[in-house]
């Protein structure tokens, strides 16, 4: 049975933190969707349109992922596309904290289990709100996004 997890999120902008997460499940899955959640209620600096051409292009050599999008609730979009598995990585005791529950909740209504990753030390500071913020303010992003030339 081919292995399939799903790395959710809103990727606003998808960071060498969201890479990272990436590089390692690809050591245990057959297929790693990254699906951006598209929440109309939440306001994004970048497009959903440029956000999910950017992540593309980060893994165009990658057979193994492919990049979705979906507005429902994550173990409905698993079973659309089959996952069994949602990826979700780790910073900190605090993302542990928030992430658990959520994983516990989804597992009750779905049966659906959550697969941890910490994040490497050296990115366990990278925070998407943070980097907007430099964005916003003119700063540069290079060093936690790779190519964000191409989400402007």
């Amino acid at each position: 049975m081919k292995r399939t997890g799903l790395f959710p999120g809103s990727f606003d902008p998808f960071t060498k933190g969201h890479e990272a997460v990436i590089a390692k499940s690809l050591a245990l899955f057959d297929e790693v969707v990254i699906g951006v959640g598209v929440n109309s209620t939440k306001n994004h600096m970048f497009s959903l349109d440029k956000r999910i051409a950017h992540i593309e292009s980060l893994f165009k050599d990658e057979p193994k992922v492919r990049v979705g999008q979906f507005q429902t609730l994550t173990v409905n979009y698993c079973k659309e596309i089959g996952a069994q598995f949602i990826i979700r990585g780790l910073r900190d005791s605090k993302d542990f904290q928030y992430e658990k529950s959520i994983a516990h909740m989804n597992y009750e209504i779905s049966e659906i289990d959550t697969v941890f990753f910490l994040t490497e030390q050296r990115y366990s500071a990278i925070n998407s709100s943070i980097i907007r913020e430099i964005h916003k303010n003119n700063g540069p992003i290079d060093s936690f996004v790779t190519n964000p030339e191409l989400l402007v």
